[in-house]
């Protein structure tokens, strides 16, 4: 009978994000069975815990999230991986969410709305924060758009003030053109920036549109109003910084230090549900699309709700969205067929119908075609 492998997870249980990176390690851990596993009581930043400087496990995973733990974690002669963005200890194999593609997302997400404004809030003390930020201006420039940022400034900052960091973040946010399309850098950011917008009579989303990072449900749903978020893949980073542990436990050789997954998708609430676009034909073709490409629409439809030939308005879509208006139907339907396969047990054929495909193989196509992966396989690996 195999040995079991003493692993320990030095990870804390406090937020959203945390929390599901430890579910997507408990769900390898039943797929192999042979781990004993201990999981200290943690919070973020915490001070190494006594024992393990003399731990004798097999493994350990762990966020590397301050110096002390990295002196801690460097004397130990274990297969080790790291789940923290902070890259205290470059040489060790490590496991984390791709800020760039969840950059990427949010940018998206607000360029089909038709902002022409976009804004950044960060906390350049994490990495995460800061490559969340290059990205999305990165894409802001890309679109020749401009891009405000606000840096908050740590805690441990010489003569910190809370009060004087909110009056701080609300003159920032009161002198941001309008409307302007904000990216919190995770859903906590965006819940200040929400209360502020609340106390200075500023409307989300039409005047401010918000999205934060992480979907943390229960805070995303208690925010007023509701929060749209970016649903990091947390559970298949877990899954995976599990998986590669077990690897090297086993005497393999983990040759890509960097392992970054990409995020599931937004979980849209009423914080961005709001469309930007000045030109009103657009913007109504937009609005069309929105509510019915799950109808079984085509470009036919929309010319019947807009006074515009197929030409202007292809060119004129084009020229706002950056899609043709067929692009855009597929975009939204792909999108919908994402969500239910992650939120939903529905068949494939109840999907295909309520997306507004004939058949369960036309539907598989183009989810394809798009997301690179059969609808099945995207399913399996979402809820690993």
């Amino acid at each position: 009978m195999e040995k079991q492998k003493s692993v320990a997870l030095l990870v804390e249980t406090s937020n959203a994000y945390a929390r599901n990176l430890l579910s997507g390690i408990v769900s390898y851990i039943k797929t192999t069975r042979s781990w004993s596993v201990y999981l200290p009581e943690q919070h973020r930043g915490a001070t190494p815990p006594s024992w393990l400087q003399n731990w004798k496990g097999d493994g350990l995973i762990v966020r590397i999230e301050t110096e002390a733990i990295a002196r801690a974690v460097k004397k130990l002669k274990m297969p080790i991986v790291d789940v923290s963005a902070a890259r205290h200890v470059p040489k060790i194999p490590w496991v984390e969410t791709d800020d760039a593609a969840i950059a990427r997302l949010a940018y998206e997400h607000f360029h089909q709305r038709g902002f022409e404004h976009f804004a950044f809030c960060g906390e350049p003390e994490y990495n995460w924060s800061n490559w969340r930020e290059q990205a999305f201006i990165r894409e802001a420039m890309r679109w020749k758009r401009n891009c405000s940022v606000f840096h908050s400034k740590s805690r441990d900052t010489p003569g910190f003030s809370l009060s004087r960091e909110r009056t701080r973040l609300t003159k920032w946010i009161l002198g941001l053109p309008r409307p302007v399309a904000l990216f919190a850098c995770y859903d906590i950011k965006a819940q200040q920036i929400l209360d502020i917008c609340r106390e200075n009579k500023i409307d989300v989303p039409e005047e401010v549109a918000l999205l934060g990072v992480d979907n943390d449900e229960l805070l995303c749903d208690l925010c007023t109003p509701p929060l749209s978020s970016v649903i990091p893949a947390a559970h298949k980073t877990g899954h995976e910084a599990a998986r590669l542990l077990d690897m090297m436990m086993n005497g393999m050789q983990v040759e890509q230090l960097s392992h970054l997954i990409e995020p599931i998708g937004v979980a849209t609430r009423q914080s961005t549900d709001v469309l930007a676009i000045e030109d009103q034909d657009i913007a109504a073709a937009m609005q069309f699309i929105r509510d019915h490409s799950c109808e079984g629409i085509n470009v036919h439809d929309i010319l019947a709700q807009v006074p515009l030939s197929r030409r202007v308005l292809e060119k004129r879509f084009h020229e706002i969205v950056g899609r043709t208006p067929h692009q855009e139907i597929t975009r939204r339907r792909v999108e919908q067929i994402r969500r239910l396969l992650i939120e939903t047990d529905l068949t494939l054929s109840q999907i295909a119908r309520m997306t507004g495909f004939q058949n369960e193989e036309y539907m598989s196509v183009t989810f394809s075609r798009a997301m690179k992966v059969p609808p099945g396989r995207f399913r399996r690996e979402a809820k690993a």
